[in-house]
């Protein structure tokens, strides 16, 4: 085995004590890598530790700062999202040869809160909840009837980490599945069940097939805007949606007045159009142009499927990636190709 060098992992963040903990723990089989968490976060304290770090560890690395770090051969993106990264590392790796890499720690959690999500949407939980709190006891199936998932047909648009998992949750249900992914080649282990296989250019054929649509795919320029209207209608009157994705990949406009006009079912959204929205008269934020909290079909939720943030073994691949690198490895768990977008 090649023996091991120095490696200097800087942090572009202020980890607290226990995740410092937990990170040193982790690394503590190879003594030669040396976490740097800087003092504070300004950007001029990066600066001046960059030119020393083999690994930059973080969410947001300025230009300046990456060409700054002419040793640095890998950068660790701890989020799921590297959408906000692609421009910026597909020209800085015109110059420098820089790995990118996302993580996958919170896909547990996401999973959870996805199959969370699809439940309150068919069991109507949060108009029931409501009204209970309003003291108005057992509406019954009078209003707000719940949907059995028994015999729906389940399909994953995207089969990265959290649609796998998602596809786990949900295999003890009496249900059908359809996949639709890009790359077939990449399944290598085994599905937990039966599923219908479909690629990109059946994508049409896909949504007939189903009638619940579990979207986890990133937001690169051939998702943003998949779905507009004609391909939401293609999941007809009983279509139920649960988007764990980005927003922008189903159309805004569309999304409103489908769910508005009841031309499918309901939907259930955790990521939104606007993470900086201005307060209304009221004080009230709202992360759409459109009120989507105006309608009685639409499960909300806060992009919260990640939480809680303070498990720590979603770090583990962080770890695992570092510890790699001062092997002398040059393969890392989720790479990103900087072509594609993710």
């Amino acid at each position: 085995m090649q023996a091991e060098k120095d490696v200097n992992v800087l942090c572009i963040w202020q980890p607290n004590e226990e995740l410092k903990q937990y990170l040193t723990l982790g690394l503590k089989d190879h003594p030669l890598v040396n976490l740097i968490f800087p003092s504070d976060t300004e950007e001029e304290t990066f600066l001046k530790l960059a030119p020393d770090a083999d690994i930059i560890m973080g969410w947001r690395p300025t230009k300046e700062l990456l060409q700054t770090a002419k040793k640095v051969k890998l950068f660790i993106n701890p989020g799921a999202g590297v959408q906000h990264l692609i421009s910026l590392f597909q020209e800085i790796t015109k110059e420098q040869s820089i790995t990118l890499v996302n993580g996958h720690g919170n896909a547990n959690n996401t999973a959870q809160h996805a199959v969370a999500l699809l439940l309150a949407l068919t069991n109507k939980v949060v108009l029931h909840h409501n009204w209970m709190k309003e003291g108005r006891w057992r509406k019954g199936d009078t209003e707000a009837v719940s949907v059995p998932l028994q015999g729906r047909k389940i399909g994953f648009l995207g089969y990265g980490a959290v649609n796998r998992k998602v596809h786990r949750i949900l295999s003890g249900f009496d249900v059908e599945f359809s996949v639709l992914r890009r790359d077939w080649k990449k399944q290598v282990s085994s599905l937990p069940t039966l599923v219908k296989q479909y690629k990109p250019e059946e994508f049409p054929l896909f949504l007939k097939a189903i009638d619940t649509l579990i979207v986890a795919v990133p937001l690169t320029a051939k998702t943003e805007g998949m779905i507009g209207k004609q391909e939401l209608e293609l999941l007809g009157r009983e279509g139920l949606i649960v988007n764990m994705a980005r927003g922008e990949v189903i159309n805004e406009e569309a999304f409103y007045h489908v769910l508005k006009e009841k031309k499918i079912l309901g939907a259930a959204i955790d990521v939104w159009y606007n993470y900086r929205p201005e307060p209304n008269e009221k004080g009230e934020k709202h992360p759409s142009t459109y009120p989507f909290h105006e309608l009685d079909n639409v499960v909300l939720s806060p992009h919260r499927a990640a939480s809680p943030f303070s498990v720590l073994t979603r770090w583990d691949e962080q770890i695992e990636n570092i510890s790699r690198f001062a092997r002398g490895e040059r393969a890392f768990l989720n790479e990103v190709n900087i072509e594609e977008g993710y």
